[in-house]
């Protein structure tokens, strides 16, 4: 295998390799909302978590002090990176599936992914329960505009991990 690394890393010093470039981010137009969609959900149940931390404070055990703080962690982590996620996904679809014939059938949609984006860094700078909901409610209506522009009916779901049942859009089968 190293023999391999060695004649490739030979072949591109005597004739470096062009680098080629896609017309967008995914291959021959797949494209869908559902990414962004699951992360949001993600945020507003990272949130969920952390508020049911107990407060970490000095008087704790150092075991529970440590677990508290590890789950802490974990929890802002998958946050961030859920949040930045949702706004790559709706990056994607702004600049590579939506076009100005679509603008024109649904001129909020500018208002909305701006939102969207907006949101999406709010999220990621604070443990913010309403402004993670915005942000799904902004990537549903981004979903329902995606999908009626292939043609499809939309429906909402009530998500059974939550107790009150946020909802996500989907396309009708």
């Amino acid at each position: 295998m190293a023999m391999l690394y060695k004649l490739f890393g030979f072949l591109d010093k005597l004739k470096q390799s062009k680098i080629a470039y896609a017309h967008c981010d995914v291959p021959c137009g797949i494209y869908d909302p559902h990414l962004a969609q699951l992360a949001a959900h993600t945020v507003i149940r990272m949130n969920m978590l952390i508020s049911e931390l107990p407060p970490i404070v000095p008087s704790m055990a150092p075991e529970q002090r440590k677990e508290a703080l590890h789950k802490l962690s974990r929890y802002i982590a998958t946050k961030e990176e859920s949040a930045e996620l949702c706004k790559k996904e709706i990056r994607i679809l702004w600049g590579d599936y939506f076009k100005p014939e679509h603008l024109q059938k649904y001129p909020q949609l500018h208002e909305l992914v701006w939102k969207a984006m907006k949101l999406g860094s709010k999220v990621r700078q604070e443990i913010n329960m309403q402004a993670s909901e915005e942000l799904l409610e902004a990537v549903n209506k981004i979903a329902d505009i995606f999908w009626q522009t292939k043609g499809k009916e939309t429906a909402r779901a009530k998500a059974d991990f939550y107790p009150t049942g946020r909802e996500t859009v989907y396309p009708k089968l």
